[in-house]
């Protein structure tokens, strides 16, 4: 079955950086989009970042263009996430996620009906 692993996560100051990992099993990692989510607490999981298939699309949600960048490693089977800068209003649990379908970015992609596997999630806890 399909596995995802998030890591790398922890406690930040302001303006600090952190980069997460998600590692997949389970299927051809190679064939399928990816995508970050977070959800604060008391909130709604949130799309943060997507990348296609073989990195050659991404987007971002707007408060975080600029300092966070989306990545993939196809051999290793890994997605990353390089976190910049970051703020307070960053604190979240992470979330990588990834559809039943192979191809480019899946439709609703900044949905999380869009995405059928999860990880179980990584704590980034940005202090002021």
């Amino acid at each position: 079955q399909v596995q995802l692993v998030e890591s790398g996560g922890g406690l930040v100051q302001t303006g600090g950086s952190l980069r997460l990992s998600c590692t997949a099993s389970g299927r051809t990692f190679s064939s399928y989009a990816m995508a970050w989510f977070r959800q604060a607490p008391g909130k709604e999981r949130e799309f943060v970042a997507a990348i296609s298939w073989n990195g050659g699309n991404t987007d971002y949600t707007d408060s975080v263009k600029g300092r966070f960048t989306i990545s993939r490693d196809n051999a290793k089977t890994t997605l990353y996430l390089q976190m910049n800068s970051l703020k307070p209003e960053d604190t979240a649990v992470y979330y990588c996620a990834s559809p039943r379908y192979t191809g480019a970015l899946p439709k609703a992609w900044r949905t999380t009906r869009a995405y059928d596997y999860w990880g179980q999630g990584t704590q980034v806890t940005v202090s002021s």
